[in-house]
């Protein structure tokens, strides 16, 4: 979400974007319109006069929404395209990339690697940026206007004089917003541009070799149509693995045998978990998916049922002497409200280690730290740690001792679990004492929360 000091800017530019609503409506169709974009109804007055006080009424917390509602619904230019695409792609975080890494990227890449079908590349870039910018000129003189299209075929493709940097500079790519920046670069290696797994892998390589000195690198996050999708993802986390089975929703050590150990597939005998074992793709674990599983797994054909249930069977699994661990859960679904749906689902009662014998069995080389309160996954690897700390995290005697070796203990989990490629994000039981808390303190923290990790709501 649009953190407040955004909103004013973001309002400016939906303003004068939607302004052109009443010269492009009846006033019948213009009342078609406001439903469509979810804009407040409004009668009286001329069209314009309509369409401003409409505007004036959409709250700041919907304004995202209603950008993206214009670009689905109303047949914009590639101007205003790319002013709402802008407005909404910065509330994703986009990784900085300096202008000098995007130079020493345009100087690496070969046209002749880049360009493998000239219509697809054309049609690509024709997403992106604004190349019909003289079509008059073309209606005059098909393939020699002076159109930035026909320049780039006539200059970057048919003859080829101008260098990848040239073209780069043409396109407004030096100067453009991170978040486009990026999104050129992935587009540039997809499948259904270059339609070789190979060329893409190379130009990946090509284009890596200058965007990991910025800590950033094109990695394959999962698979479209058959080839290689490759997201631009921060470096440090590329050695993080996609999860083969999530074991959550118990608070007692469950009992595992392997079925099959071959195949890592694992089968609880006792307890009472619950195992994930769907393949985790690149967008994370949303509800959606979460949902989905559960109601095949339980045999649930009504999709409120299947809903209600998995809610309910995750909050019994929450530890009855945890009253934050309840409200986190329950404000974390009451903030998100209906998006929960395609939103990172919340893992109660995660198990990160399991081993057959006991601590005190193993030894020296038992797994500490062997449960997490909460997981979310999130799409493009990253792993969010959410837990609640009592007392008990770093006292002794019922609170009233004060316990450093717990507390050197509990910071030592952390950065083992850092290590392991989790963020730990850590809440005082008393900042989720109640709900009304625990609703106040979330609806803050997981916008911010999501917007650093580029999961839009």
């Amino acid at each position: 979400m649009t953190k407040d000091g955004d909103r004013p800017a973001l309002r400016r530019t939906l303003g004068d974007i939607t302004a052109s609503l009443g010269d492009r409506n009846t006033h019948k169709t213009l009342t078609e319109a406001f439903t469509v974009l979810g804009m407040p109804p409004t009668d009286e007055g001329s069209k314009r006069e309509r369409v401003e006080r409409s505007f004036a009424a959409v709250p700041d917390n919907e304004l995202l929404q209603l950008a993206e509602r214009f670009l689905q619904t109303q047949n914009v230019d590639a101007s205003t395209r790319n002013q709402l695409q802008d407005a909404l792609w910065a509330e994703a975080a986009p990784p900085e990339i300096p202008m000098r890494t995007r130079r020493e990227v345009a100087r690496a890449i070969d046209s002749t690697v880049l360009v493998q079908h000239p219509a697809r590349f054309m049609k690509m870039l024709d997403r992106l940026w604004i190349i019909n910018d003289d079509p008059f000129s073309e209606l005059l003189s098909p393939g020699q206007g002076r159109s930035l299209r026909s320049r780039i075929e006539r200059h970057y493709i048919c003859n080829p004089d101008w260098s990848t940097e040239e073209l780069f500079e043409a396109l407004g790519a030096f100067e453009a917003s991170d978040a486009r920046f990026a999104r050129f670069v992935e587009a540039a290696v997809a499948g259904d541009v270059l339609l070789d797994e190979s060329t893409q892998r190379l130009l990946a390589e090509m284009i890596n070799e200058h965007l990991r000195t910025t800590a950033i690198e094109l990695r394959e996050t999962g698979t479209d149509g058959g080839y290689p999708r490759l997201t631009l993802v921060p470096s440090q986390l590329a050695h993080t693995r996609s999860p083969k089975n999530v074991i959550f929703a118990s608070s007692t050590k469950p009992d595992i045998r392997f079925r099959s150990a071959m195949d890592n597939d694992i089968e609880i005998v006792g307890g009472d978990a619950l195992v994930y074992d769907r393949t985790v793709t690149d967008d994370g674990i949303r509800w959606r998916d979460l949902q989905s599983w559960w109601q095949e797994t339980q045999q649930i054909p009504d999709d409120t049922e299947g809903k209600n249930t998995l809610y309910a069977r995750l909050r019994s699994s929450l530890p009855d002497n945890s009253p934050g661990q309840r409200n986190l859960f329950a404000g974390y679904h009451r903030v998100l409200g209906a998006t929960v749906y395609d939103m990172p689902a919340l893992l109660p009662e995660v198990w990160l280690h399991w081993d057959p014998k006991t601590v005190r069995q193993r030894g020296p080389q038992a797994l500490l730290r062997f449960r997490m309160d909460f997981l979310l996954l999130l799409p493009h690897v990253p792993r969010i740690v959410l837990e609640v700390d009592g007392s008990q995290h770093y006292t002794r005697d019922h609170g009233r001792t004060p316990d450093t070796a717990k507390y050197a203990d509990m910071v030592a989990g952390d950065r083992d679990l850092k290590l392991s490629g989790y963020e730990v994000y850590r809440f005082g039981h008393d900042e989720l004492r109640d709900e009304t808390s625990a609703h106040t303190l979330l609806s803050r923290f997981l916008p911010e929360l999501f917007q650093r990790y580029g999961v839009s709501i």
